[in-house]
C-alpha cells in the first residue's frame, strides 16, 4: 500500500487537481445523503414503523441503484481515457449510449420490481406492521429508477471530462427539490410515507432532464448522433458487467447487514437505518476522493503517464486518511447527541448511539479503501474488483449471520452485526491495498485492451 502520509500533508503537487475535482464532488456527495437523512427525519415523525419501513424499502432502492452504479463508474474512467488521449468525441458517443441504457435498465427494473415488491420485502425481514409501509415506498419510488439512471450516465460523462462542478449544482438542486417537497407532501398534505417517495420520483425526474439536455448541447458540438449505437450500447453493457459483479457483491453485504437488523426486532432496523445513513454521508464524503481518483487516473494513463499516476494514487491515499480521522473526531463530538433528531423512541436512540461508535472507528480505514477502489476502478481494473467484492463478500458472511445470533440480547446483536460490518471493510482494504502495490492495473491508452 502507498505510503500514507507525507512530510508536507497540506502542499503537493498534485493536490490542485484533486481538490479541483474532489470539493465540487464532496458537496455532491455529502448533498445525498444529508436530504435522505431529511427524508428520514421526516417520515420518522410517522412513528417507528414508518421509519422502518423506510430502511426496507431504501435498501431495495439503493440495492438497484448500486449494481447500476458503472452508468456512472464505468463512464467516468472509459471517458476520462479518452480525454486524456485527446478523443473527446469519441468521450461524447460513450456518453450518448450510456443514456440510452439508463432509459433500457431502468424500465427494466420497474418491470420486474414492481411485481416482487411484496417478495423483496418480505425478503429483508419487515414485520407484519413494517409491512405495508414498505411496499407503498418501494413501488412508488420505482417510478424514479430510469430518472436515477439517466443521472448516474450523465454525472460519468461530466466527470469524465473533468468537470464536477456541474454535477454538484444538479445534486444540490435535485435534493433541495427533494426535501422541500417531502416536507409538503409528509407534514402539510398528510401523505404519510408515500409522499416521501413521490417526492424522490418528481426530484430525480428534474435532475435526468437537466443532464439530458446537457448532453445533447455537447452532443450537437462535437457533432456526435444522438441515435442510440447498437454496437455503443453492447460496449456499454459489456465493460459495466464486471462493476455490476462488484456492485452485487456488496449490495449483497448491505442487504445481509439489513435483512439481520430488521429479524432483530423493530427497533433496531430503525436504528440500524439512522446509523447506515450517518455511515453513507460520511463515507459519501470520502468517495471526493475516489472520484476524482478516476477521474485524475483515468486521464493519466490514457495519456501514459505511469509515475504520474503514482505520485496521484499515493497523495489520494493521503488526503482519505486524513479525512477519515477528522470524520473519526467529528462522529463521537456529536454522539450524545445524534439520535434526536431522528425518534423519541428511548430504545432506539441507545442502538443508534451503540451502533455509530463502530461507526467512527471505521473511518479511517473506510477512507484508504474508498480511495483505492475508485483508482483502480479509473485504471479500468473491473475485472480484479469483481472478483475482490467477492472474496470479500464470502469473508463477511459468516460473521453477519453468527455474531448477532451469540448476543445475549437486541443491544449487543446490533453491534455484532457492525462488527461484521467492520471485517469486510478491513477486508476490502487488504485486498484493494495488495493490488495498488502491483503493477497489472497500470494499462495505459485511450481504451485499455
Amino acid at each position: 500500500m502507498p505510503k500514507l502520509l507525507s512530510a508536507a500533508p497540506f502542499r503537493h503537487r498534485h493536490d490542485r487537481e484533486i481538490l479541483a475535482l474532489a470539493v465540487p464532488s464532496f458537496f455532491a456527495l455529502v448533498a445525498e445523503p444529508l436530504f435522505l437523512l431529511t427524508d428520514t427525519a421526516i417520515v420518522g415523525t410517522l412513528g417507528t414503523q414508518a421509519l422502518g419501513a423506510l430502511g426496507v424499502a431504501g435498501q431495495v432502492l439503493l440495492t438497484l441503484a448500486s449494481v447500476c452504479i458503472f452508468l456512472a463508474y464505468g463512464t467516468t474512467a472509459a471517458v476520462a481515457r479518452k480525454f486524456g488521449a485527446g478523443d473527446v468525441r469519441g468521450g461524447i458517443r460513450d456518453g450518448v449510449d450510456g443514456l440510452w441504457l439508463a432509459v433500457l435498465l431502468g424500465v427494466a427494473a420497474i418491470a420486474v420490481g414492481w411485481p416482487l415488491g411484496p417478495a423483496l420485502v418480505d425478503l429483508l425481514g419487515a414485520s407484519a406492521d413494517v409491512r405495508p409501509y414498505a411496499l407503498t415506498y418501494l413501488r412508488i419510488s420505482l417510478l424514479s429508477t430510469p430518472f436515477l439512471l439517466i443521472v448516474m450516465a450523465g454525472t460519468g460523462v461530466l466527470r469524465g471530462l473533468q468537470d464536477a462542478r456541474t454535477p454538484l449544482v444538479v445534486a444540490v438542486a435535485s435534493y433541495v427539490g427533494n426535501a422541500a417537497l417531502c416536507a409538503v407532501f409528509v407534514l402539510l398534505l398528510d401523505w404519510g410515507i408515500a409522499g416521501s417517495a413521490w417526492s424522490t420520483v418528481i426530484a430525480q425526474g428534474g435532475g435526468a432532464f437537466w443532464y439530458v439536455a446537457m448532453i445533447a448541447r455537447a452532443a450537437r458540438r462535437e457533432r456526435v448522433s444522438l441515435a442510440p449505437s447498437l454496437g455503443g450500447l453492447r460496449a456499454s453493457a459489456s465493460a459495466g458487467f464486471a462493476l455490476f459483479l462488484r456492485s452485487v457483491s456488496m449490495r449483497v453485504v448491505l442487504l445481509v447487514t439489513t435483512a439481520v437488523a430488521a429479524r432483530l426486532g423493530d427497533e433496531s432496523i430503525a436504528a440500524h437505518q439512522v446509523s447506515f445513513n450517518v455511515w453513507a454521508l460520511l463515507v459519501f464524503a470520502m468517495d471526493a476522493i475516489a472520484i476524482a481518483g478516476q477521474s485524475i487516473v483515468g486521464r493519466y494513463l490514457g495519456a501514459g503517464d505511469v509515475p504520474g499516476t503514482r505520485d496521484a494514487t499515493r497523495r489520494m491515499v493521503e488526503w482519505g486518511v486524513l479525512l477519515g480521522l477528522v470524520f473519526m473526531v467529528l462522529v463521537f463530538a456529536v454522539l450524545p447527541w445524534a439520535p434526536i433528531p431522528f425518534t423519541a423512541d428511548p430504545e432506539v436512540r441507545v442502538l443508534i448511539m451503540a451502533t455509530l461508535v463502530v461507526a467512527a472507528l471505521l473511518q479511517p480505514l473506510s477512507g484508504v479503501t474508498m480511495v483505492l477502489d475508485g483508482v483502480l476502478m479509473g485504471a479500468g481494473d473491473q475485472r480484479y474488483l469483481a472478483w475482490a467484492s467477492l472474496w470479500t463478500m464470502l469473508v463477511f458472511l459468516p460473521f453477519a449471520l453468527l455474531l448477532p445470533r451469540l448476543a445475549a440480547d437486541e443491544l449487543w446483536g446490533l453491534i455484532g452485526l457492525w462488527t461484521a460490518f467492520a471485517v469486510w471493510i478491513l477486508a476490502r482494504a487488504v485486498t484493494l491495498g495488495v493490488r495498488a502495490r502491483g503493477t497489472a492495473w497500470l494499462v495505459t491508452g485511450a481504451t485499455r485492451s
